[in-house]
């Protein structure tokens, strides 16, 4: 990409703008819908050897505790993510339509959100409320991986931070994958233990139509729609990671880290 030229009244911001734009190659609507869609199938954390695990009830109870626990940090950064993303926001209007994310998950009060009803889930699995909330046994790579997506949002720019909630556009298939491999696998898995998982089925295709819309309207170059991918890709790295580090951690080889959760302890 050409540097930006040093202002000059010759040069008008519209001129700017018309001279840096090379629309070379640029993908249609069709085209950029279909180049998200392949970062799904190819790279959504639904691929990967943990969750085939889960959903086909071959994890035992410590195993699923491990995962509970841990999501709930990815979880419970979610409303700080979207905070973080608002307060980035010149556009009111913009400011107005994401604001129901955070409300979602933090709730109207404090006990009907998304974050209250995925508590639901950890207490089914016997874990201690205070001992979830307090994150202290999570394992480092979970708290790294979240934490860089935080920082994504707070540095880059705002077709980026929007892109990057993108990978809800592939939740929903992973929802029901969840929920019919949880309650057919696993005793405690009842409606109110998933309730969290049933909630985001009809929250999550909303928010990934309005995500969607924003970027392949806003995306107006191709270096703007390679963007949009890179930030999609580096969402599903941070899911990725996640699952990785439970799966060494307590599948194979089953090195848990120094101060991280120890089923049966």
């Amino acid at each position: 990409m050409n540097p930006a030229p040093e202002y000059s009244p010759l040069v008008t911001p519209t001129q700017w703008y018309e001279i840096r734009v090379d629309n070379e190659g640029l993908l249609s609507s069709e085209e950029f819908k279909a180049a998200i869609e392949q970062i799904g199938a190819e790279r959504y954390h639904s691929l990967h050897p943990f969750h085939n695990l889960l959903h086909r009830g071959e994890l035992n109870h410590g195993q699923v505790q491990a995962w509970a626990l841990n999501r709930y940090y990815y979880q419970a950064s979610i409303p700080r993510k979207d905070l973080t993303l608002m307060a980035r926001l010149k556009d009111p209007e913009l400011r107005c339509a994401w604001r129901s994310r955070v409300l979602d998950h933090d709730g109207y009060e404090v006990e009907d959100g998304g974050i209250a009803r995925y508590l639901q889930l950890t207490a089914a699995l016997d874990l201690d409320r205070d001992y979830v909330i307090s994150t202290c046994g999570i394992l480092p790579a979970t708290r790294f991986s979240v934490d860089a997506y935080i920082h994504f949002v707070s540095s880059r720019s705002e077709l980026e931070m929007i892109a990057s909630s993108l990978t809800e556009l592939f939740a929903p298939e992973i929802h029901k994958a969840r929920i019919s491999g949880l309650s057919r696998h696993y005793d405690w898995a009842d409606d109110q233990a998933l309730a969290y998982f049933k909630k985001r089925l009809s929250e999550a295709p909303k928010d990934a139509q309005f995500g969607r819309d924003y970027v392949i309207r806003n995306a107006s170059t191709r270096e703007q729609q390679e963007m949009v991918l890179n930030a999609i890709r580096f969402k599903t790295d941070v899911l990725w990671a996640q699952l990785d580090a439970l799966y060494s951690a307590y599948v194979e080889p089953g090195h848990i880290p120094p101060g991280a959760f120890v089923p049966g302890e």
